[in-house]
């Protein structure tokens, strides 16, 4: 956890930082007031399942692919939901506020996602060195 949890920090702490900036010099146009909201539903969400994923991993290294894919698929699916609920709650009403909302939900979806991709691969050595010494 400690070799995910320092790059994650510094990880955030520039997004979050790039977040503030852009805000400061562009407004609402850009940055739309929720997207702080967003950007923590995408913290905590992606140390909830980095926490799942190690779990599961602990309990059985072999079931690599089921734990990375469920964890993928619960991004997916929670990440859906939050769109859904603004939209639902009156999003939908606020004309390029919308694309704002959208624009900056999907950037930081992909952000988080390429994180824990790029998290995921770099920790893949292990395992291969574990396949390795089995065989």
């Amino acid at each position: 956890m400690n070799s995910f949890l320092k790059p994650y920090i510094l990880f955030c702490l520039v997004v979050g930082f790039v977040l503030y900036a852009l805000h400061g010099q562009f407004g609402p146009r850009i940055i739309h007031p929720f997207t702080v909201y967003t950007f923590a539903f995408f913290v905590v969400l992606t140390l909830v399942l980095y926490r799942m994923m190690e779990r599961l991993l602990r309990a059985d290294a072999d079931n690599f692919l089921v734990a990375y894919f469920g964890a993928m698929v619960a991004r997916l699916l929670l990440s859906l939901t939050l769109v859904l609920v603004y939209l639902l709650r009156g999003g939908g009403q606020e004309g390029n506020a919308r694309w704002a909302f959208l624009g900056s939900f999907f950037i930081l979806y992909f952000l988080f996602a390429g994180f824990e991709v790029w998290a995921v691969l770099s920790n893949l050595r292990p395992f291969s060195k574990r396949d390795e010494i089995t065989k």
